[in-house]
């Protein structure tokens, strides 16, 4: 495949710029990263076929839809213009409410509170994703350097993942005057009795750790900032649209992210194991798309179904094959070197005496000896009369 455009002029990317987007097609533009698909990432990092496609900006929607096998999930229309009211109600007056429900739930040394008026709302707009993450960078050093309140509506944050940069827009960041930057999570999920959704604010808490991860590589450059490991988290209060907010401490979902995303194979690695040609534009045929996604290996899971657009097409596959990964993943480690359905079915019958056996198959013929047993005391056992009929009387009816 050519590197050169139409024209014949060298193409002036680097070379992994533009071996990404052959991969994506010569029209395709790239999808951009973002926290969620960060955090899904994070959580499965020996998923090869999503490390490649997320960080080449594959769009594995409309690549789903292209396989015959488009993702389900997603929030509504109506969802989406829900939260978005609800975040510009949390933000309005100069994110007065914000700042007050921020000081209300401050972590470290007490502070005196802000003065209406007085936060610093910086000018974060720039061109393009690079140029807003220099924006960035260079409000939060002005506003630690202040000394004073500063809100970041919107920020652009960059991080490097599995080799490539991945840019990052959290709902807010908010600069205190000891020089700690707060990361802002703003959820349209309610907040009952100062309780949420244990797993909404899971989710939310894995999104946020990448957010902090970012930002920590901009606190090492700046003096006298650090990271706040505890978000606020913002919801409407009860059944109103009145928000609310507490305190979310993430490092555990820090570290976990940060060692996951360690772990990711890089991506230029991944495009070398594949053959000269191979292309994921939607608009190819379908069984050209196929075998280009085939050819790079997946690690599916149940989990991937909330998380991931190609999770139909991979749990297809894993089932055809008779994959354990298609039973989760507890399963899948239970059977250790057991693959396939059909070989733990396979260790779980008798083997003839004095043949060696591994804890595995021993533990699965066990499971079915109590099966069997289990199923044969219940055949043997009499059954109840069926509901609505009657017992079958000791002697003849009178007429």
């Amino acid at each position: 495949m050519s590197v050169y455009p139409p024209d014949g002029t060298p193409d002036p990317r680097p070379p992994l710029r533009r071996r990404l987007a052959e991969l994506r097609g010569p029209q395709v533009p790239p999808r951009p990263l973002d926290a969620r698909a960060l955090a899904a990432l994070a959580a499965n990092p020996g998923c090869r076929r999503r490390a490649l496609l997320d960080g080449a900006g594959v769009d594995k929607n409309r690549l789903a839809e292209a396989l015959g096998s488009p993702a389900s999930f997603g929030q509504s229309q109506f969802a989406i213009v829900r939260g978005n009211s609800f975040e510009a109600r949390v933000k309005a007056d100069g994110g007065r409410e914000l700042i007050r429900l921020l000081a209300e739930h401050r972590s470290g040394p007490a502070l005196p509170a802000p003065v209406p008026g007085e936060v610093l709302l910086p000018d974060l707009t720039a061109i393009g994703p690079e140029g807003r993450a220099a924006r960035t960078s260079l409000a939060l050093r002005e506003a630690t350097e202040a000394g004073a309140w500063a809100l970041l509506d919107h920020p652009m944050l960059a991080l490097e993942v599995a080799g490539t940069p991945a840019f990052l827009e959290p709902d807010a960041v908010v600069v205190r005057p000891d020089g700690r930057w707060t990361v802002v999570e703003i959820k349209s999920f309610p907040m009952v009795d100062g309780t949420a959704d244990a797993a909404k604010v899971g989710a939310a808490a894995r999104q946020a750790a990448v957010y902090v991860l970012a930002l920590e590589r901009i606190a090492g450059l700046v003096e006298g900032a650090a990271v706040d490991h505890s978000v606020l988290l913002v919801c409407p209060k009860d059944f109103s649209n009145l928000p609310t907010a507490a305190s979310v401490d993430i490092r555990r979902q820090r570290s976990v992210t940060r060692r996951q995303l360690d772990r990711l194979t890089r991506v230029e690695e991944l495009a070398e194991d594949l053959a000269e040609g191979t292309c994921f534009d939607p608009e190819r045929p379908r069984e050209e798309l196929t075998a280009a996604v085939e050819s790079v290996s997946a690690a599916y899971a149940p989990e991937c179904l909330a998380a991931c657009e190609l999770a139909f097409h991979c749990r297809e596959r894993a089932r055809a094959e008779g994959s354990v990964t298609a039973l989760g993943r507890s399963v899948r480690g239970e059977l250790g070197a057991l693959t396939t359905v059909a070989e733990a079915l396979e260790a779980a019958g008798s083997l003839p005496a004095g043949e060696p056996t591994d804890p595995t198959a021993e533990a699965l013929r066990r499971a079915a000896r109590l099966r069997a047993e289990a199923l044969a005391e219940a055949a043997a056992r009499p059954r109840p009369p069926a509901a609505g009929t009657a017992a079958a009387p000791d002697s003849p009816e009178v007429p």
